[in-house]
């Protein structure tokens, strides 16, 4: 709560980023492996771009406008991490154009004693409670493309006994500058930025991953089979469409009602053409122990900005486990090290630990195509985490890649989930939805025209989008530097970037989304790879000296 007792945060993230390293057996800073003497598995595989290794950090609950509202201009108040913006950066389709104040949310009414304009959360502000983000909520927020009325549909408050909006719904309308989210808007300074990138439908987090590895969400078995829950809509053709959170049927750490997908995802299709790929997750690894003793499902760290522990692995964030070809869900662990990536990696089935990821890379054994989920304290998702911890986790990992021999080929992807239902005023309807779901442009409605196929090829609802705007970011020595990209893309343009790059363009099909994917290509220069490596401090998200 944002009215606990408060401590200095650069004291408290670097207490916490100690706490982490030390579960997971390393030292600060040691995570060296410029020297490794085995080639990277993939350095022969033919790409379209002289990308051999992509590196997608799927984070948390993050609207654009909530980190990059007002890039690249920060308060730099006294005592906090300061931002100044390198000559000639570009500007955002952000907050700056007129919408800090007066702004529709404060003007509106309807959002009553809730109503706020945009304000700045300060950097000791970093733990707030998390926003509604359901599908429906989102959509009455959007209130028909006015985008209006965050506070009355998704805000939620973390701080009472005060006035102003922290202590209202209006919560809803605040965010962060470069003071905060430091290391983002400095990988933005010196990489490239997209202002123009969406959710792929509305909803929370299992839509999002899915939509990550598949471009789809419909076609879903729910167990027990008459299960009744919010978080899945009939989609008008006789099946299911998955629209919130429910974790995925036959891994070990699920509960409740479960789900299971229907049709393929592209970690099938980089197994059918011999690619090595991973997704690797905080806290999968259910036979390792941590400093404080937790082990299994059970497994957690503890956050002094959350000042708490919070479990390290959580299901409805593991997209492959709703696949029955991809799921690992005994979560067994690869044969070898030497063995991580492949399909003979001894039945882990491409899903790994987060520690094994930095093990595989250190032994030169860099899977062609990795994603990367923080334990839960450092995925940014609100309430159980924060920008701080998030930022230790993103700079440690793309600190460790920089040291590595295959940077040089190297692309990262920093790409969320969600929006947490954070405000953000960007909107933009390509697939329409009329399932009782629906609310954007009234009762049972979402955009026009004839929705996508789902499965079938038949036109399903439920996948209502694009949903809200996200943070899309390209860190590589082929990003363009200091630049903002206005393309739209979407969640699959991330998978239409794999398929064209690794799979000759092939699309996944079953009414996946990556058929009309915006490309993130722009974000590179190809034939230039003179970006330089920059090193940010965990702590600070400021340039090493």
């Amino acid at each position: 709560m944002l009215t606990r007792r408060r401590c200095s945060i650069a004291t408290a993230l670097a207490l916490g980023l100690a706490t982490s390293l030390a579960a997971y057996g390393e030292a600060a800073g040691s995570a060296s492996v410029a020297t490794a003497s085995v080639p990277g598995t993939q350095q022969g595989a033919h790409t379209a771009t002289p990308i051999k290794h992509l590196v997608v950090i799927f984070g948390e609950n993050v609207s654009f406008d909530h980190y990059f509202g007002t890039y690249p201009k920060a308060l730099n108040p006294a005592g906090e991490s300061a931002f100044n913006a390198l000559p000639n950066t570009p500007r955002v389709d952000g907050l700056l154009d007129g919408l800090l104040r007066p702004n529709p949310n404060s003007t509106n009414a309807a959002n009553g004693a809730d109503a706020a304009d945009p304000f700045r959360l300060d950097r000791s502000q970093a733990l707030t409670a998390s926003q509604d983000h359901a599908y429906k909520p989102e959509q009455m927020a959007f209130d028909n493309g006015a985008m209006d009325l965050f506070p009355k549909y998704t805000g939620r408050t973390s701080a009472t006994g005060g006035s102003g909006a922290l202590y209202t719904n209006g919560l809803v309308m605040g965010y962060y500058d470069g003071n905060t989210v430091t290391a983002l808007w400095n990988y933005a300074q010196h990489f490239a930025l997209n202002d123009h990138s969406f959710d792929t439908t509305f909803g929370p987090s299992t839509p999002g991953a899915l939509n990550l590895i598949s471009g789809q969400t419909n076609g879903v078995t729910v167990t027990p089979a008459n299960a009744n829950s919010r978080n899945i809509v009939g989609d008008g053709a006789g099946g299911l469409t998955v629209i919130g959170d429910l974790d995925p049927t036959g891994d070990v750490c699920s509960k409740g009602t479960t789900v299971s997908m229907q049709g393929k995802n592209v970690g099938d299709m980089l197994s059918a053409n011999n690619i090595s790929w991973g997704w690797f997750e905080g806290g999968f690894d259910l036979s390792a122990t941590n400093v404080n003793g937790s082990t299994g499902c059970a497994r957690s760290s503890y956050s002094p900005v959350v000042e708490s522990y919070k479990a390290d692995y959580v299901p409805h964030h593991q997209p492959f486990q709703y696949y029955a070809s991809t799921a690992n869900p005994r979560h067994k662990r690869p044969a070898s090290v030497a063995t991580i990536g492949m399909s003979s990696d001894g039945g882990a089935n491409h899903q790994y630990d987060i520690e094994d990821f930095y093990a595989a890379v250190s032994a030169g054994n860099f899977p062609a195509v990795s994603f990367l989920k923080a334990p839960a304290y450092q995925d940014a998702h609100a309430g159980n985490s924060d920008p701080l911890d998030e930022q230790a986790f993103v700079t440690k990992v793309i600190n460790f890649l920089q040291q590595a021999d295959d940077w040089k080929d190297t692309a990262v992807v920093l790409a969320y989930d969600d929006s947490d239902g954070w405000y953000d005023h960007a909107h933009h309807i390509v697939n329409a939805s009329a399932s009782t779901q629906d609310a954007l442009n009234g009762p049972n409605s979402c955009g026009r025209g004839t929705p996508l196929g789902g499965l079938t090829g038949v036109p399903v609802q439920g996948r209502c989008g694009y949903g809200p705007r996200l943070p899309l970011l390209v860190v590589s020595p082929y990003a363009k530097t200091n630049y903002v990209d206005h393309t739209l893309t979407d969640q699959t343009s991330i998978l239409r970037f794999i398929e064209d790059n690794w799979l000759n363009g092939s699309r996944i099909g079953q009414g996946s989304f990556d058929v009309m994917a915006g490309p993130i290509d722009n974000m590179f220069d190809f034939a230039s790879p003179r970006n330089p490596k920059l090193f940010l401090d965990t702590v600070t998200g400021q340039p090493q000296r």
